[in-house]
């Protein structure tokens, strides 16, 4: 009964993927699946991936013997990788399995590994593109920020009329110490020229060296009536 069943259900599986089906041995084959690319990456190609079936002597009741591969040198696709993703995509497989013991369910698990592969590809796309347009919003708010102001509210307004005032204060003082130190370099020359003036006035301005030059001269008048 089981192998008339396994040949039957081949029979409909040749009919149903006349391209798609090819045999490894009288019991093993295997079903190739395309999948559509998910919806934020149009321009990716579709991957390729094999269903490999083998019927246990038993089945349809019980499980066939299933693997997941991928053809050899297949391009690395950014949303599935086979040998990653293997356990999960078999493991997606299993309630599938449990529903259809005893009777003839490999085109069922085609379908549904093709429809988790799907999902699962959409899925991590999904998350790429939101994290791509947080990235775009992030980036649209900072520069927004650039042409907006503070909001102006009570407390705003009290923390800039403190600065305000205090920087109406620093200057004030900056003045007042530049001023002060201005007067007092000005009052410095003027006692100094005032000094100078007064010394010429009373005939002091010079008087130490006339009086040496005099009695140098005299000196040298009366070594002279001497020599004579």
């Amino acid at each position: 009964m089981g192998r008339e069943d396994q040949i039957e259900e081949r029979e409909v599986l040749d009919s149903i993927f006349p391209e798609e089906i090819t045999d490894i041995s009288e019991t093993a084959y295997k079903v190739s699946i395309i999948l559509e690319t998910p919806e934020h990456d149009p321009d990716e190609e579709q991957p390729l991936i094999y269903l490999e079936v083998s019927y246990p002597e038993e089945y349809p009741d019980v499980a066939p013997e299933l693997n997941i591969s991928c053809p050899p040198n297949a391009p690395k696709n950014p949303r599935l990788d086979v040998q990653e993703d293997r356990d999960f995509l078999m493991e997606a497989l299993q309630p599938t399995i449990e529903e259809n013991i005893g009777m003839a369910m490999v085109f069922t698990l085609v379908s549904a590994l093709k429809e988790s592969a799907e999902v699962l590809m959409q899925d991590r796309a999904n998350l790429v593109q939101a994290q791509k347009e947080m990235l775009a919003k992030k980036a649209e708010e900072e520069e927004n920020r650039k042409f907006q102001g503070t909001p102006v509210n009570r407390e705003t307004f009290l923390e800039w009329h403190a600065r305000f005032l205090q920087e109406e204060q620093d200057e004030e003082q900056r003045q007042r110490e530049e001023k002060e130190a201005e007067d007092k370099k000005k009052k410095i020359k003027e006692e100094k020229k005032l000094t100078g003036r007064q010394l010429w006035e009373r005939g002091l301005a010079g008087k130490g060296d006339d009086e040496e030059e005099g009695e140098d001269a005299l000196q040298a008048v009366q070594k002279l009536k001497i020599a004579a």
